[in-house]
């Protein structure tokens, strides 16, 4: 089985509807994928409707987060937490995820609003027409820089010029605190998983992780395109360790990055782990395949 757990569509940050993911995830040949955008299950119902013969769903989502960083006070670490499986009925989840999304378009206005003093010539309605219905954030913003002609690619506005942590035009946002988060993910019987833990900006010390895991955490994203083969080796310890699930993922958000679906997998006794923790929804497959994709 190939798995990939970490798929995002334009409910959020990704480029594809959800219906397109799933046809590229058939196309990429996957058995499982994981639909994971950011503070939003809004993209789950089309690509269940839209999944191809033989194809899995996994409806999940990617919860933002903090944690208190205790090298600069009164500051946090942004940190993102994958939940699986999920009651998107639930009300706690529901309201929280709302929370974060209207802070969100606060925070993307904010940073808009700073652009233009700095002279770019980006506008709210720029950005707000490149994300539609989906959950604004700093992709959105990045891609009016580009289209601007202000940075050649939308990823050359993640600098210290542009919009990455600590920038010129960045504003702060809302987040829960972690264990709040991973509460909120068991609380709708879903499976905590943290996701991408050693990507620039997103690092947690091993010792935040065995705490988190304390707290209820389950999984630790081991496979992901940031994680080179030492960093694999020694977040597998970790997880061992601390009886984690260890989860894959491309973190395919279509055309803004070139990972690919498929690029990274979970390894199928690790994703029948990750089934028995949950007690809230379940995969959905598509109709029976009646020949080989």
């Amino acid at each position: 089985m190939r798995i990939d757990l970490h798929v995002h569509s334009n409910a959020s940050d990704g480029t594809d509807p959800p219906a397109e993911v799933a046809r590229r995830a058939a196309a990429a040949g996957l058995d499982v994928v994981a639909l994971t955008d950011h503070d939003t299950m809004a993209g789950i119902a089309a690509a269940v409707a839209a999944l191809p013969p033989g194809l899995t769903l996994v409806p999940g989502l990617e919860l933002s987060c903090a944690i208190p960083d205790h090298g600069a006070p009164l500051s946090a670490r942004s940190v993102h937490l994958l939940g699986y499986l999920c009651d998107s009925g639930d009300s706690a989840l529901a309201a929280e995820t709302e929370l974060i999304r209207d802070d969100r378009t606060r925070r993307a206005r904010a940073m808009v609003a700073r652009l233009a003093e700095l002279g770019a010539p980006v506008t709210w309605e720029q950005v707000s027409a490149i994300a539609g219905d989906a959950v604004v954030g700093r992709p959105h913003i990045a891609r009016a820089l580009a289209e601007a002609g202000v940075v050649a690619t939308p990823a050359d506005a993640f600098t210290a010029e542009w919009i990455a942590d600590g920038g010129r035009a960045h504003v702060g946002r809302y987040a829960p605190d972690t264990a709040r988060g991973i509460a909120l993910v068991r609380g709708a019987g879903g499976v905590p998983v943290l996701a991408h833990p050693r990507s620039p900006g997103y690092e947690i010390a091993d010792e935040v992780v065995a705490g988190l895991a304390a707290a209820g955490l389950a999984g630790l994203e081991v496979f992901h395109p940031d994680h080179d083969h030492s960093e694999r080796t020694r977040l597998t310890q970790l997880a061992n360790s601390l009886d984690l699930v260890m989860t894959g993922g491309s973190d395919d958000h279509g055309a803004f990055n070139d990972s690919g679906l498929g690029s990274e997998t979970t390894p199928p006794e690790q994703y029948e782990r990750l089934l028995a923790l949950a007690t809230g929804a379940r995969p959905v497959t598509g109709p029976a395949l009646t020949e080989p994709r």
